[in-house]
């Protein structure tokens, strides 16, 4: 995993503080869609944080205002992420995700247009270790799953799933003999540019800062019978074992990642895409999936 002293994907070796304990044991996968050579997710720890970012893709032929794809984006993000906890640790996951998107928006440089409708945006989802508790954050679709006590908890933010609805609504709604295809599908893309960041509409890390306000957020504990046990991180291109192909039921993830490792998660989305195609709702054929577990088996009782 990327963070000081990281390997990233497979395995981690973390420089620790004097006097910080972290107990999680962590394990993570990250793989690019098939026949793409760069990954636009992007996972990472440093120290008591892990998280993970999905770049959006920028559809072929669509302008963001911006000499910088997704897969610098998410890069710099995780690592202005990890400076703004290590900078400030008290701080609530909400102020350092706004202070990172502030840096971020520095990184950029004067060459990009930042306020432009397709400037580089990432979903966030991210989860601290805390001594008697963590706490977590998601921003837009990479869901959290939290195992407490053995009842699995899925933590979403469907603000897109229901702008994305919206749209297939209108565009379902445009004649089908005027409109080709390709102007469906610019016809789409522009409009839902159009409601990133914006209320009503979704929010996702870019370029304002303030996306980080409309995360959600909260704290659960690690003492007690509800403690946390797992929590698995996804991006939609592993969440989607679930929500699109039904391959099993989100307790099935959690138990399948646990005893396989969060590689036999994307194995097995692999193998889904190649199987059913007709399944997929999103535009492309494939995605970038990621997956990260973490454990707290210190921290039971």
């Amino acid at each position: 995993m990327a963070g000081p002293e990281a390997r990233h994907p497979a395995g981690h070796t973390v420089r620790r503080l004097a006097g910080e304990t972290w107990t999680m044991r962590v394990r993570s996968a990250s793989d690019p869609a098939p026949g793409r050579a760069e990954n636009e997710d992007f996972v990472f720890r440093f120290g008591p944080l892990v998280g993970v970012l999905d770049g959006a893709t920028v559809p072929a032929g669509f302008a963001t205002g911006c000499v910088h794809g997704p897969a610098w984006f998410v890069r710099h993000l995780a690592a202005r992420i990890g400076l703004a906890v290590a900078a400030r640790p008290a701080a609530t996951l909400v102020s350092s995700l706004a202070a990172a998107l502030l840096a971020v928006r520095a990184d950029h440089g004067d060459a990009c247009d930042l306020d432009h409708p397709g400037t580089p945006s990432s979903t966030v989802c991210l989860v601290r270790e805390g001594t008697d508790e963590i706490d977590w954050l998601v921003l837009c679709d990479s869901p959290l799953l939290l195992d407490l006590g053995g009842r699995v908890q899925v933590v979403s933010d469907d603000r897109l799933t229901h702008a994305l609805a919206d749209l297939r609504a209108i565009v379902g709604g445009l004649p089908s003999g005027d409109v080709d295809p390709v102007t469906r599908f610019r016809f789409a893309v522009t409009s839902q540019r159009e409601r990133m960041n914006r209320t009503p509409g979704y929010w996702v890390a870019a370029a304002d800062p303030d996306a980080a306000y409309h995360a959600v957020t909260g704290t659960s504990p690690l003492r007690g019978p509800d403690a946390v046990r797992r929590a698995a991180l996804l991006t939609d291109g592993a969440s989607c074992a679930v929500d699109q192909f039904g391959l099993l039921d989100w307790p099935g993830l959690l138990d399948l990642v646990t005893a396989d490792g969060p590689g036999a998660l994307i194995d097995r989305v692999r193998a889904a895409e190649r199987e059913h195609p007709d399944r997929l709702r999103r535009h492309k054929r494939t995605d970038d999936a990621s997956v990260v577990l973490c454990e707290f088996p210190a921290h039971r009782g």
